[in-house]
């Protein structure tokens, strides 16, 4: 018996996508297939098979090993892998060991920027059919299984601003190697600040065509594609999905991008904030609805006509919005994971700082859209950086929320002055972050102690390489002054 069927992994309809797959890659004669799982940052990781041999390691999948999620963002291994247990208290994590990569045959695309070349996103297991713990695809199957319990489907919309720039030089000498390597340079697209012209679209038109019709020609349900406030910067909308569908694209759109642009000798790029003169830092804002399952209706949705004064939101909606509101702090190192994504943070600036929510307000950390009967009703979480790993900020929102359904948390009052409104401040730093993350005892229960150990440990990593680096300001502040 194959993996698949001694685990029992697949549905019908994998079983039936798994034998299109196959037909596609003989149909269209593809050389090379790329085997594909989102790590613990949602940065793909994986193993280009030939055509052939992919499709035979379907069902069987494909080792890897157990040290892609032992890494920070540098790249390096900060868990000591060659110790009893690998540092993660597991035997099957010890002295870099495999797991299996085994692919998702509904995930499969052929990419349009390399037409010879097919892609399928993995989920991961051990040789024992155990999924690994620290799959963070696997915990949101998990959260949104806790969603179809109750006879509920999670909907998503996405709005991802990012940058894309001209590539001046790649700096691919010897010397600019390392860990982190040297990044590139580059130059502006459009300048000054003109958001939603037709003059600064028209400019970045030419780059963003291109990425535009490979990211349709791949199946991506995109909307619309906008220039953004700062220069070289765009967004790009996707139209809403159920389950796990929303998180899948926005690993694939990320990837992509940079792939499409670099052939084209542009550079994409989801850090929050570049540190280049005059730029504009970039938000994920995360549009989610909560639908029942047999109907189809929308249970954020008042009841009601859009004259009664019954508030924009269901009972069941307002509950849920209480335990996004309840658990931001702590949730933020999920929705904000970069040192740099804190910089964002700030009054006045069209990004949240404080845990409130409000009415089509744009200053808010939760700007609620819609209204009593309005099956569009949702709400639009504007806490997130596009650098964000989707599984687990999309896991956290529901997570949260359900809790606060549960608990049926009162709401308070909408906050009309966003940035004078009292309310908890979202942490200042990364490092604030993983504090909050380390202390809260409602994530350590809903993900798994052994999760969030594992996370703030890889975080602290990040935060302690980035503590011992003498900084331009520091050297600024201090080198004539003392």
């Amino acid at each position: 018996m194959s993996f698949v069927e001694r685990h029992g992994l697949w549905s019908d309809e994998q079983r039936e996508a798994a034998k299109r797959l196959a037909r596609i890659v003989e149909e269209q004669k593809l050389e090379t297939i790329r085997l594909s799982f989102a790590d613990q940052h949602g940065i793909l990781r994986g193993k280009t098979l030939v055509a052939s041999e992919a499709v035979r390691s379907l069902e069987n999948g494909c080792s890897i090993t157990t040290t892609m999620l032992a890494k920070d963002t540098s790249h390096r291994t900060v868990f000591p892998v060659f110790t009893a247990g690998g540092g993660f208290g597991m035997k099957e994590m010890e002295g870099a060991a495999d797991f299996l990569m085994m692919p998702d045959p509904t995930t499969f695309h052929v990419l349009p920027w390399a037409p010879t070349s097919g892609w399928v996103l993995c989920d991961i297991y051990f040789g024992n059919g155990r999924p690994v713990p620290f799959s963070t695809r696997h915990l949101l199957k998990s959260a949104l299984n806790r969603l179809g319990e109750r006879g509920f489907d999670f909907v998503a919309g996405l709005e991802v601003e990012f940058h894309i720039f001209k590539l001046d030089d790649t700096h691919m000498a010897p010397q600019h190697a390392g860990q982190p390597g040297e990044p590139p340079s580059v130059s502006l697209l459009s300048h000054g600040y003109q958001y939603l012209t037709e003059q600064r679209y028209d400019q970045m038109a030419p780059a963003l065509d291109i990425v535009r019709r490979d990211i349709l020609a791949l199946g991506l349900p995109l909307r619309s594609v906008e220039v953004e406030f700062g220069p070289s910067q765009c967004e790009f909308t996707f139209a809403p999905r159920k389950g796990i569908e929303p998180a899948d694209n926005m690993v694939l759109f990320r990837s992509a991008v940079k792939q499409i642009a670099r052939r084209h000798g542009y550079h994409a790029t989801f850090m929050c904030r570049p540190k280049l003169p005059n730029l504009f830092a970039s938000g994920w804002h995360l549009h989610q609805s909560i639908t029942a399952r047999d109907s189809g209706e929308n249970i954020f949705m008042a009841q009601g006509d859009a004259n009664d004064d019954v508030g924009p939101l269901s009972a069941f909606g307002k509950h849920y919005l209480a335990g996004l509101l309840a658990h931001a702090r702590a949730a933020a190192v999920f929705t904000t994971p970069t040192i740099n994504g804190y910089k964002r943070y700030r009054a006045y600036s069209l990004a949240p700082d404080r845990a409130i929510w409000g009415r089509d307000n744009r200053g808010v950390m939760i700007r609620v859209l819609g209204g009593p009967g309005d099956p569009a009703t949702r709400l639009e979480n504007r806490v997130g950086e596009p650098a964000a790993n989707p599984y687990l900020y999309i896991a956290s929102q529901i997570l949260s929320g359900l809790d606060g359904v549960d608990r049926r948390l009162t709401l308070p009052p909408s906050a009309d002055t966003p940035y004078e409104t009292k309310a908890e401040p979202l942490p200042k730093s990364l490092r604030e972050a993983v504090l909050a993350l380390a202390d809260d005892p409602f994530f350590r229960e809903a993900l798994g102690p052994a999760f969030v150990d594992y996370y703030v440990h890889i975080k602290n990593a990040e935060i302690e390489r980035f503590q011992a680096e003498v900084s331009d300001w520091e050297h600024r502040e201090y080198f004539e002054m003392f």
